[in-house]
């Protein structure tokens, strides 16, 4: 009788090893050798510095700007580059949605893509340079089983990333359209909570999430 009630104990424990183990290896972006703007960033000593690890910020007064010019976002092709084993379609489908959800975020605030010669503008230029995928069922899983709920629960106060979740690095560099200065950069890695069961549907749903989440930080990070 014992041995039926430990053997899916240590069955358990032993996903929970496993699963911590692969929760906690390193997604964080590196600094890009391929990214212009990445020799100017510095480590963030900041309280977001666990989803930005590196930026670069002048003194700006962001509420002279009224508009946004936001380019096609690239795909980031160094050999420093993240995507595990996301295939090229992907990438490609992960980069236009990440278009069109920062242009829709940076509405609340800008005229997005103005008429060339509109000024004080910005620009914007986006570069997905790592993501990974949620393995469909076991990702939902681990939400509620004996081996990953209790550290998905903990992740989730901790605000870090939950077992087996997708994720997303990109770039993020924002210059005076007119002038063409670099006025914010900096790299990010993006997921959802590590109890949002929702993000577990669709292999693509966590990065497409962690998306959203920085659509939203740099709309706050312009309203400063």
């Amino acid at each position: 009788m014992m041995s039926r009630l430990f053997n899916p104990l240590c069955r358990s424990l032993a996903l929970a090893a496993v699963f911590t183990a692969v929760g906690c290896s390193s997604t964080s972006p590196v600094k890009y050798a391929g990214i212009a703007s990445a020799s100017r960033m510095s480590p963030n000593t900041s309280d977001d510095s666990d989803r930005i690890p590196f930026r670069y910020a002048a003194p700006v007064d962001w509420s002279k700007y009224r508009s946004i010019s936001i380019e096609p976002v690239d795909i980031y092709s160094g050999n420093d580059a993240q995507f595990n084993d996301l295939s090229v379609d992907e990438r490609r489908q992960l980069a236009e949605y990440m278009r069109k959800k920062f242009e829709d975020v940076l509405a609340e605030k800008f005229i997005t893509n103005p008429p060339a010669g509109a000024a004080p503008a910005l620009k914007l230029k986006l570069t997905l340079t790592g993501a990974d995928t949620t393995p469909q069922v076991i990702g939902t899983f681990t939400k509620f089983d004996l081996a990953g709920g209790p550290y998905n629960i903990v992740q989730s106060v901790r605000g870090g990333r939950g077992l087996m979740s997708g994720y997303v690095n990109f770039a993020v560099e924002v210059k005076d359209a007119g002038s063409n200065e670099l006025l914010l950069a900096y790299l990010a890695e993006q997921y959802p909570n590590a109890m949002n069961v929702g993000a577990t549907f669709g292999s693509l749903s966590a990065a497409e999430t962690g998306i959203d989440k920085g659509a939203e930080q740099l709309l706050e990070k312009l309203r400063q």
